[in-house]
C-alpha cells in the first residue's frame, strides 16, 4: 500500500536529522548538505508513486550518500584551485548536551577538516561506520561496493586519519571555561594568559576563500597564533564597533562577528587595488559588509583536556550566509568597540564581559 503525501512528510521528517547530519559530514557544507537531503526527498517521493519503499531509512541514506559522492568527486577542481586554506561551512549553534558524546567530537571542525584526506568513497564508508554505526552489511549497498570490501575500505581510511578520539569527554561547562579563559586573554592582551590557554601543539587556520584577506597557511605553535591574534584587531576588522555573539560552532564553543554599526568613513576600510579581478572582489565585499547586523567571521574552537588545540576562522562571506544577520536585540550578543592605542584592553573588556557569560552558560 502506497504512503499518502502526508505520511511520505512524517517519515521524512523522521530521518531528516540523520540524512542531514550524513550530508555534512560528506561535504562540509550546511548548503550543499541541505540541497542533498531535499533531492533525496524529492527522488524517493516520485519513486514512491511507481513502487511502495520498505526501508525508507536505507533508501534515503543511499542516495543522500551517492549524490555526496558525487559533489565530492565534482569539487575537487574546485578545492585544488581554492585560494588558501578551504574550511568547513560552519554548523552553528546546533550542539545538544544531551547529544552522543562522540557525534560532537565528529562534527568539529578539525575533524571536518581532517575528513579531506579520504577519498569520497572512503568518506563515506568511514562515515557510516565509524560515526553513524551502521554495518557493513548496511554500507556495501549504499556504495555499491561488497560487505568485505567496504572492510578494506575502512582499514585505508584508518591508516589515512588520527585514531578517532578515545580521550575522555570534555564536558560542555569545561569548554565553557576553556572558551572564558581564552576570551578573556584576548581580550585583555594577556599573552601568559592566553599562552596558558593554548595547547603546545596548537594550529590558526583562516579560510577567505581570495574573497577577504587572510593568511593562506596554517600557523603553529603558540608564539605564531597569540601574536597573530593580538594582531587582528588591527588587521582584520578595520571598523569602529563590531558585536560578538557567544555560541556553538560545530559542537565546539565559538564566536559569530557582525559589524554593528554601519560604516560612515570609508576611508578606514582597507585599501585594495582594483585592477585584478581578485582585488575587485575585496573592495565588493568591504563594501557589502557596511551593511548593519552582517555577519563578518565565525571563530571555532577545538577544546582537548582543558586547552584550546586548534582555532578556525571562517571569513569567506559565501560560508556564511546561512547565518541569519543579527537583529540588533539578540541577549546572547556583546558589543565591543575597537580600543584606540592608548585605551588598554583590560578597559574595553570590562565594560562588555559580563554580559558574555550568560549566552554560554552561567556554571562558571
Amino acid at each position: 500500500m502506497k504512503r499518502s503525501p502526508t505520511q511520505q512528510e512524517l517519515v521524512f521528517q523522521q530521518h531528516k536529522s540523520l540524512l542531514f547530519s550524513i550530508a555534512y559530514h560528506m561535504l562540509g557544507s550546511v548548503m550543499d548538505a541541505e540541497d542533498c537531503v531535499q533531492e533525496a526527498f524529492l527522488q524517493w517521493y516520485i519513486a514512491e508513486q511507481e513502487e511502495f519503499v520498505e526501508n525508507p531509512k536505507a533508501y534515503l541514506s543511499t542516495i543522500v550518500t551517492r549524490r555526496c559522492i558525487d559533489r565530492l568527486r565534482s569539487a575537487k577542481t574546485q578545492r585544488e584551485t581554492y585560494v588558501g586554506l578551504w574550511l568547513p561551512e560552519p554548523l552553528v549553534a546546533t550542539t545538544d548536551p544531551f547529544e552522543r558524546w562522540e557525534l560532537n567530537e565528529s562534527l568539529s571542525l578539525a575533524f571536518l577538516l581532517l575528513l579531506e584526506r579520504l577519498s569520497p568513497i572512503e568518506r563515506a564508508v568511514y562515515i557510516l561506520r565509524q560515526v553513524f554505526d551502521y554495518d557493513y552489511a548496511e554500507i556495501a549497498p549504499i556504495v555499491g561496493k561488497s560487505a568485505e570490501n567496504c572492510r578494506q575500505i575502512m582499514h585505508r581510511a584508518r591508516r589515512h586519519l588520527p585514531a578517532f578520539p578515545d580521550h575522555m569527554p570534555v564536558l560542555h561547562a569545561q569548554h565553557r571555561q576553556v572558551f572564558t579563559k581564552f576570551f578573556q586573554a584576548w581580550m585583555n592582551g594577556d599573552m601568559e594568559g592566553l599562552l596558558q590557554v593554548l595547547a603546545d601543539e596548537i594550529v590558526l587556520h583562516t579560510d577567505g576563500g581570495g574573497k577577504v584577506r587572510t593568511i593562506l597557511h596554517p600557523l603553529y605553535g603558540p608564539g605564531q597564533v597569540t601574536r597573530y591574534l593580538f594582531g587582528l584587531q588591527q588587521k582584520v576588522f578595520p571598523v569602529v564597533k563590531f558585536a560578538l555573539r557567544s555560541t556553538w560552532i560545530n559542537g565546539q564553543p565559538g564566536l559569530i562577528g557582525y559589524l554593528e554599526e554601519a560604516m560612515e568613513d570609508k576611508s578606514r576600510l582597507p585599501q585594495e587595488r582594483e585592477e585584478t579581478e581578485n582585488g575587485k572582489q575585496l573592495v565588493a565585499w568591504h563594501q557589502r559588509i557596511l551593511a548593519k547586523g552582517e555577519v563578518v567571521f565565525v571563530m571555532g574552537l577545538t577544546c582537548v583536556d582543558a586547552q584550546v588545540q586548534e582555532i578556525d576562522i571562517i571569513a569567506n562571506p559565501e560560508k556564511l550566509r546561512h547565518i541569519p544577520i543579527s537583529n540588533g536585540d539578540d541577549n546572547d550578543t556583546t558589543v565591543y568597540e575597537i580600543p584606540a592605542s592608548e585605551v588598554r584592553w583590560s578597559d574595553a573588556l570590562t565594560r562588555h564581559v559580563g554580559t558574555l557569560k550568560g549566552s554560554l552558560g552561567a556554571d562558571y
